[in-house]
Parts: C-alpha cells; sequence; structure tokens
C-alpha cells in the first residue's frame, strides 16, 4: 500500500487530525501549535491531497481510512483520539467503524453521517461538472471561499487555495465517487467511544441535518455548534476550537 506523508509533533496521548476534501495536513497548523506542547499530534495527509498528491486516491471513503489506519500501523500508534473534518470526518467514522478499540475518543467536526450532502452549496453533480469544466485551481478557489464567512478575505483562504491547487483531479473526481456511494448511518449506533459533534451555525456544507443525525444517531454524543462560523470553524476561530477540543479531550470518562 502506498504510504501517506504526513505532519507529526509534540509528545504524550495520540491525537490523529484527519482534513477534508481538497485539503491538506497544513490546514491544522494552529492545532498541531496548541497541542503539540501535551500531545503526540498526527496530520496525514490523504492520498491525491495536499503532501500525499502523487499517490492516486481511492474511489471510496473506506479506501482512505484503510490508508490512514495503515499509516498509524507504520507509526506503532495503536491506540488514539481521532477527529476528522468535513470528508475527513467521513474518513473517521469508517476508521471507527473497522477498528472500534483502537479510538479512545471521536470528534466529528464539521461532516455528517452521509456522502449526499443535503443542503450542500452545490450538488456533488454540480461539483464534478465544474471540476471537469473549469479544473482544479479553478475550482479549489471557489469552493474555499464557501469555507468562511468572509469568503476570499478570510485570513486562512490563501493556505486553502494554496492546499487544494496542489490536488490531484484524478482525486477530486475519485472522492465525489465515494461522497455518492458511502452512508455511514447504519454504523451510528455502535459507536461506543465518547464522541463530540462539532459545527459551525453558517456551515454552506453541511446543514444542520447532518450534525444533528451524528448528534442523535451516536449514543451519548455531545454536541458543539460556534455561532456564526462557517465550515472551517479551526481556521475562523482557533482559539475556541482549541479550547472546545482540548476540554472534550481532557474531560474524565464517566
Amino acid at each position: 500500500m502506498p504510504e501517506l506523508s504526513f505532519t507529526r509533533a509534540g509528545n504524550g496521548p495520540p491525537l490523529v487530525l484527519v482534513h477534508g476534501y481538497l485539503g491538506g495536513s497544513a490546514m491544522w497548523d494552529a492545532q498541531l501549535a496548541h497541542f503539540s506542547p501535551f500531545r503526540d499530534v498526527i496530520c496525514p495527509d490523504l492520498a491525491g491531497f495536499g503532501a500525499s498528491a502523487a499517490l492516486e486516491a481511492p474511489e471510496s471513503i473506506e479506501g482512505h481510512a484503510r490508508m490512514v489506519l495503515g499509516l498509524l500501523d507504520r507509526l506503532e500508534v495503536e491506540r488514539f483520539d481521532l477527529l476528522g473534518h468535513s470528508m475527513g470526518g467521513m474518513v473517521v467514522q469508517e476508521m471507527i467503524r473497522l477498528a472500534p478499540t483502537r479510538i479512545r475518543k471521536l470528534i466529528l467536526y464539521g461532516t455528517g453521517p452521509r456522502g449526499v450532502m443535503p443542503g450542500r452549496f452545490e450538488t456533488i453533480a454540480q461539483s464534478r461538472e465544474r471540476l471537469l469544466r473549469d479544473g482544479v485551481p479553478a475550482t479549489a478557489r471557489r469552493i474555499a471561499a464557501t469555507w468562511f464567512r468572509q469568503g476570499e478575505a478570510a485570513e486562512g483562504f490563501p493556505l486553502c487555495l494554496s492546499l487544494g491547487q496542489k490536488a490531484r483531479l484524478q482525486a477530486a473526481l475519485a472522492s465525489l465517487t465515494a461522497w455518492e456511494a458511502w452512508d455511514g448511518t447504519p454504523a451510528l449506533g455502535a459507536i461506543a467511544s465518547p464522541t463530540l459533534v462539532l459545527w459551525g451555525s453558517r456551515d454552506r456544507s453541511y446543514d444542520w441535518t447532518q450534525p444533528e443525525a451524528l448528534w442523535r444517531g451516536i449514543p451519548g454524543a455531545d454536541l458543539a455548534v460556534m455561532p456564526g462560523c462557517a465550515h472551517n470553524v479551526h481556521m475562523e476561530k482557533p482559539d475556541r476550537f482549541n479550547r472546545l477540543v482540548g476540554d472534550f479531550l481532557d474531560a474524565a470518562d464517566f
């Protein structure tokens, strides 16, 4: 199996952060800086994206999940806390389905249990059509702007644009195919790890029905809604995001 690139820093309990569509590990820079003094933070670049752009991307969410688990096997990380954003949230739901005993705590952020997203800013078919017509660079610019309340004027936009423009066309298309075929709803009730569902109230990728389905479907799940934030809460309000995540990870299990 091809080896994923990754960013890693710190010492302590492992925390794995999985980015979303057209992203990369560099999107977690603020979280890496915050958590690495007391955690072993591991940020993989999914196949076809970021520093793993040379790799062919699988056409299934399970395929991505197996690649991330394979990376953690290679790093000899057996048990860890796990956070997934957007498409990365789909990936981590598959990871906990495949390896439930390895995940201590789970954070599902700006994501949902279905690959076909009701209320998304455009349909998957429209994304595919525009991707084929306009190419990756223009698509990355258009989509990344929807991740922030301020659009292209947002402080985090240039980094997201740069990462998105590194993506392979094959990976961008394969991901859309993977979304269409994926539905994690039947597996929600089996998630036994303590789980936090985190969502920005102005998210244009996932409307409320998706995080609500996670919150109601996962036994005992906690919910945090960030008012006035869009899809990339961790870049718009990093201090508040980091505090929420840290409090959840540090809380005692009951």
